[in-house]
């Protein structure tokens, strides 16, 4: 089927969109880690900056989804939008000034633009017919590559462009936020139905207690969980081994094009084999990181292993975003994908703080051991319901 224009014009400025959401993003993960280790007061609180960030992203997963039902996509992206030129100037001035809770305040205000930013999935699934969805909602997340590009990179370059190291780093991310901020004017958004903007439906536990809902939450806590946890620590990690920060810039960039260069055919890949085997290769190819990272600590080793975080991630995270779409009714998708997104941050939130805390103590052998039990857990979810999923069939 062809699309129409009209569609594609929609999907491809909400991958522009992506794209300059996630240079901030990946901006910011580069250097949150060690500058908050310059300024924290205990190097084990290195990593509360990016916790920081998952916090304000959790907080306000709830609001903007009520905010969205009610004003709709476009004001909803904006506001979020507008946070984030506000965050990473905060964000600038903190480490700017060498004020770590003028920092960490920063960054939280910053998680609430990536709250609303990671909606873009979702938005990509309604300005498409229901035959290009999966691959809408894939190629959007592959703008996420160009930040996989662009934001280490610029994290390389402008670390001196103040007096204070990477602080020119945050203020220059104020540009790339206002760019979105024009980009989601000209985005043509489906008008919402009476139903959906007066919500309703059925009660948000029972949507939940879904099987459906529970393997595509799974899937995406757990697979951006363990990947946050592997990633924030792997700037620290590095440091800890002796690598420069340019090497790893160089890691967090093949780990970022890891996340999103699959993006541009995981859509088909998951029309092609299903859903559900596209997310259990997902979980494999995170398995394939452990294994990898506890070979050795040498760059190759660090990169092989964030490259296979990467592509895990996006087998997930895609698929659980996909079969979540399948848990709930128009009227409802607000409540739903505000709840799992929450579900997610939260997760992320527990894994960025308890990845500095552990990176430091116990090392980077003990982290990567930390996350198999929540693979298995989320292995063995998959495999449940596919099995009940044949049984239907069968029957």
């Amino acid at each position: 089927m062809t699309e129409s224009a009209d569609t594609k014009r929609n999907v491809f400025l909400l991958i522009l969109c992506q794209a300059l959401l996630f240079i901030n993003n990946t901006t910011m993960i580069a250097v949150n880690g060690l500058v908050g280790f310059a300024l924290a007061p205990n190097a084990a609180l290195a990593t509360i900056p990016v916790t920081a960030y998952v916090i304000g992203s959790a907080l306000a997963s709830a609001p903007i989804a009520r905010m969205m039902r009610r004003r709709g996509r476009r004001f909803g992206f904006s506001v979020g939008t507008l946070f984030g030129v506000l965050g990473v100037a905060l964000a600038a001035m903190g480490a700017h000034f060498k004020l770590f809770w003028l920092l960490c305040l920063g960054t939280m205000v910053v998680g609430i633009y990536n709250a609303c930013g990671q909606l873009y999935r979702f938005a990509a699934a309604e300005v498409a017919p229901p035959s290009f969805k999966e691959r809408a909602i894939s190629y959007v997340m592959a703008g996420g590559i160009i930040g996989g590009v662009v934001g280490p990179n610029l994290a390389k370059y402008s670390k001196d462009f103040l007096s204070v190291a990477f602080a020119g780093s945050y203020a220059v991310l104020v540009l790339f936020a206002l760019a979105s901020l024009v980009v989601i004017q000209f985005i043509r958004f489906p008008a919402q139905t009476a139903a959906e903007k007066a919500g309703g439906g059925r009660p948000l536990a029972e949507i939940m207690r879904q099987p459906i809902f529970i393997v595509a939450a799974l899937s995406g806590t757990i697979g951006y969980g363990v990947m946050n946890l592997l990633m924030t620590a792997t700037p620290l990690a590095m440091q800890m081994c002796s690598h420069p920060f340019s090497d790893a810039a160089l890691v967090l960039e093949w780990h970022v094009i890891g996340m999103f260069a699959p993006s541009f055919f995981t859509g088909a890949l998951i029309k092609r084999f299903g859903v559900l085997n596209i997310m259990f290769t997902g979980v494999l190819l995170m398995f394939g990181c452990v294994a990898f990272a506890l070979n050795g600590n040498d760059v190759a080793h660090f990169l092989g292993a964030l490259f296979a975080l990467g592509v895990g991630w996006n087998f997930m995270f895609i698929g659980g975003t996909t079969l979540l779409t399948e848990a709930y009714r128009p009227e409802e998708k607000n409540r739903v994908q505000g709840a799992n997104d929450f579900l997610i941050f939260l997760t992320m939130a527990t894994s960025s703080f308890s990845s500095g805390a552990l990176v430091t103590s116990r090392g980077w052998e003990i982290l990567n051991y930390g996350a198999l039990p929540f693979l298995v857990i989320v292995s063995a979810g998959i495999l449940w319901l596919g099995m009940r999923r044949r049984a239907v069939a069968g029957a």
